[in-house]
Parts: structure tokens; sequence; C-alpha cells
């Protein structure tokens, strides 16, 4: 059985496509709201060494304390970038998802085709309409 784990905030539009589409090719996720059950901080390392991001990469910035906290200031380690967005999870972009191919932020949302090990099922259409997988199960390009 395949383990594929998002971490999804329902309240975005991009997680919420990335998990319809992992669904899409027939898999049910572990999904992990991750503003509730946040990642330890080793495991977010390895989150972010595994798909090859820095952390000021994984950072966000909308919707977050990323300013008042002065997170901007490029002399900042990658080691306080991390404790930031352990102590305030709100700060780590998402959704990200782990699956046996790889780890990556999906954002676009159909980033995720990259790492998911099975095909898609059929036709896929974002929230907003964009179609992203046509009625063959192919990708739309």
């Amino acid at each position: 059985m395949t383990v594929i784990v998002i971490y999804h905030n329902p309240d975005c539009g991009t997680s919420r496509n990335t998990l319809a589409l992992i669904r899409n090719s027939g898999i049910e996720p572990h999904v992990v709201e991750y503003l509730k059950t946040p990642p330890s901080r080793a495991l977010l390392v390895e989150m972010i060494d595994q798909a090859g991001l820095t952390p000021r990469e994984l950072l966000r910035e909308k919707g977050t304390p990323y300013a008042q906290l002065g997170l901007g200031d490029d002399a900042l380690t990658d080691d306080a970038l991390i404790d930031a967005m352990v102590m305030y999870p709100i700060l780590i972009n998402r959704p990200l998802v782990v699956t046996p191919i790889g780890v990556k932020l999906c954002r676009p949302s159909e980033a995720v085709l990259d790492i998911l090990p099975d095909a898609q099922r059929g036709a896929f259409a974002k929230e907003d309409g964009e179609q992203v997988i046509d009625a063959a199960g192919q990708r739309v390009i």
C-alpha cells in the first residue's frame, strides 16, 4: 500500500486542489492539518532537505507574522528560520506532500503530479475551473 502524507490547510485552495489530485489517482492520503498538528523540528528539517528547499524557500509571507518577526532579514540563519516555523506553523508554506517518490512543496497544486506513484484516474479541474487532467487521465499542458 502506498503511503502519501499531505501537510494540509483546509482553508487554502491550493492545498484543497492538491489533496483532490492525490485522491484522483486513487490514493487516500494521510492528511495532517499542520496548523493543528505541526511537524516536529526534526521532521521539518528532514522534509526541507528531501524537498531540496532552503528554509527561506518554505517560508510563507502572506497572512503570517513574517514581517512582524523580521524574517525578511537576510542575516537570519536557516536555524532561526526553522525555529520560527516551529513556533509559528502558519509560516510553513503549503501543501507539503510526502510520497515514496519524494517530498515537494506543491505550489501550484499540479506539481504533486511529479511525485505521485499512480496515474490520474479521470478528468480533474481545479476549484477555479482550470482543467488540469483530461478525460483520459492525461495532464493538460
